[in-house]
């Protein structure tokens, strides 16, 4: 399953996103939860790379099993902040950015 998202991904903007979490977050979220979780490669794997088992479960694991539960999403052409709140995003848009 892992294999199939990553083509779809903004890669660049997971891996961001990951170091985000690492640095920023790292005092509310256990670093029980990074130690599991091997570094991700910085470049997105092609489809006939192997990968190691370990780095298979750290793109998982950062896939899938984190959920954010009160923040914000960010377009990143626009600036436009979307609330999150008990890890449902607001995406509405107001009548003026229709």
């Amino acid at each position: 399953m892992v294999r199939k998202v990553l083509p779809k991904l903004n890669y660049p903007a997971f891996v961001g996103a990951i170091d985000d979490l690492r640095g920023s977050a790292q005092n509310l979220i256990s670093n029980t939860m990074f130690a599991e979780a091997p570094d991700i490669p910085s470049e997105c794997p092609q489809e006939g790379d192997d990968m190691t088992e370990s780095s298979m479960k750290g793109l998982y694991f950062f896939l899938f099993d984190i959920h954010v539960i009160e923040g914000f999403l960010i377009c990143p052409d626009t600036g436009r902040r979307f609330p999150i709140k008990d890890g449902i995003p607001n995406m509405i848009l107001h009548e003026d950015e229709v």
